[in-house]
């Protein structure tokens, strides 16, 4: 029997940057102290599972069978939206977020409340613990198996005996293979566990949900070829001292990358949000100045979200410029289109603005409703609570047109707003719509109309 060879080779924890030599600095994300020596086998891989060994053959394009896939739907509606309208057989959804925000336990309900059989792997927790979670969650499901494993070889083992429709592996992190000498966690391990399962989901059309870790930056740990490699990425957000989650698609090759979904967390688990503008808004018994609404859309679903503006004296000597949930370079140029355009002394003011919910938008439609609340906020005239917005600001001041600007008008008017200020030079139907639409030009327009 032939000798192994083994080679080492260094790795950036941080990015998955490999050098034969250790390096003080990493040449590509410029991190200090990143590089770890693993050991690498060169050896003929072999496995317990005989599909990662299928060889595959060129075949001519024409040739090729094409039949939309048939996505399986789940009884989650925010995870199928934002998945692109159900899961794809033998995709790898990587699914990421920060510790105790429910990444688990909504891996978990879907595993309980499908009527698909499907292997949840875990190894971070006993089984013990998983029953724990799952009575809290008060569902069960004969067709849910769980498996508390960290070798993919065992786990190959075992997916053979029992063939799940869909694989739950908590979390990419905790694995490793017998290929690699290198810890659970490093760089190598990682990027050969992923493979292997990714392997495995495309030979036998078995959809695999990864669950992965984040660093302090909040992109996922390990190296940044990981979500390269997987069909879908999403990212799970939210502030564990509040309820509200929201489930963002950072990468999909199977639909929209924009698609968002709301949850909220409570003692049995997650619930899904079905009209999140409800909580984006605060329910306020007076009108108080420095707040406007938006009307904005994420991916395919329209949001009504709540700006809030705090202008004050600048009493340091430097104003300061603070945003939550907004571009702060953004929020500069629109203070400065209002101070060079429009004539206001905001220079010499601070400037706070809040976006409320926790949600972080990044359409340019909110630039009125952002204005409108810092005019307001400095004028202390309040906007009247049946008023919201939905427009671009150009630099010279002009009020610009937006896209889907119909879906706009309709979300308002569902919530029960009565006026909706967009630019004139918008072109649509406005027939059958109830509410009353202001159009607009400039800015001096929208304040003369306001104030």
């Amino acid at each position: 029997m032939a000798k192994k060879k083994v080679q080492s080779a260094f790795f950036c924890q941080n990015c998955g940057t490999q050098s034969p030599k250790w390096l003080g600095k990493c040449p590509q994300c410029n991190e200090w102290n990143t590089f770890v020596e693993e050991v690498i086998t060169k050896e003929e891989k072999s496995t317990t599972w005989n599909g990662l060994n299928k060889a595959s053959a060129p075949i001519s394009i024409n040739d090729i069978s094409f039949s939309k896939e048939k996505r399986i739907k789940t009884s989650d509606i925010e995870l199928n939206r934002v998945l692109g309208g159900g899961i794809v057989p033998g995709s790898v959804v990587l699914l990421g977020g920060d510790p105790g925000i429910g990444k688990s336990t909504l891996l978990l309900q879907l595993a309980l409340t499908s009527d698909k059989k499907i292997l949840y792997v875990s190894g971070e927790e006993s089984e013990n613990q998983i029953k724990m979670r799952a009575q809290r969650v008060e569902s069960s499901s004969e067709n849910c198996l769980i498996l508390t494993e960290t070798s993919t070889q065992n786990i190959f083992q075992q997916i053979e005996k029992v063939e799940p429709e869909i694989l739950i592996v908590d979390s990419i992190q905790t694995l490793h293979t017998a290929h690699i000498e290198s810890s659970p966690g490093s760089v190598s391990q990682i990027r050969e566990c992923t493979s292997e399962l990714i392997k495995y989901a495309k030979q036998t059309g078995t959809a695999v949900f990864l669950i992965g870790h984040i660093n302090k930056d909040g992109a996922i740990a390990g190296p940044k070829i990981l979500e390269h490699m997987v069909d879908t990425v999403l990212q799970f957000e939210g502030d564990r001292h509040h309820v509200y989650r929201i489930l963002r698609t950072v990468k999909n090759r199977f639909g929209s990358a924009s698609e968002l979904g709301v949850y909220e967390m409570g003692q049995n688990g997650l619930r899904e949000v079905n009209n999140p503008s409800e909580i984006l808004i605060s329910d306020r018994d007076e009108e108080t100045s420095g707040v406007s609404i938006a009307a904005t859309i994420e991916g395919a679903r329209p949001l009504m979200i709540e700006i809030q503006s705090l202008v004050s004296s600048a009493v340091y000597g430097t104003p300061q410029r603070s945003a939550t949930g907004f571009d702060t370079r953004r929020l500069n140029m629109l203070l400065a289109i209002l101070e060079k355009r429009c004539g206001f002394r905001l220079g010499v003011k601070d400037v706070f603005l809040n976006i409320t919910g926790g949600i972080k938008p990044d359409d340019t439609a909110i630039d009125l409703a952002v204005i409108c609340s810092v005019l307001s906020s400095d004028q202390d005239k309040s906007i009247g609570m049946q008023c919201c917005f939905a427009a671009e600001v150009g630099l010279s001041g002009e009020i610009r047109a937006v896209n889907r600007i119909e879906q706009r008008i309709a979300e308002a008017e569902k919530l029960g707003y009565k006026q909706i200020i967009i630019s004139k030079f918008n072109k649509f139907n406005s027939k059958g719509f109830k509410i009353e639409i202001k159009k607009c030009s400039k800015i001096e327009e929208v304040f003369q109309l306001l104030f």
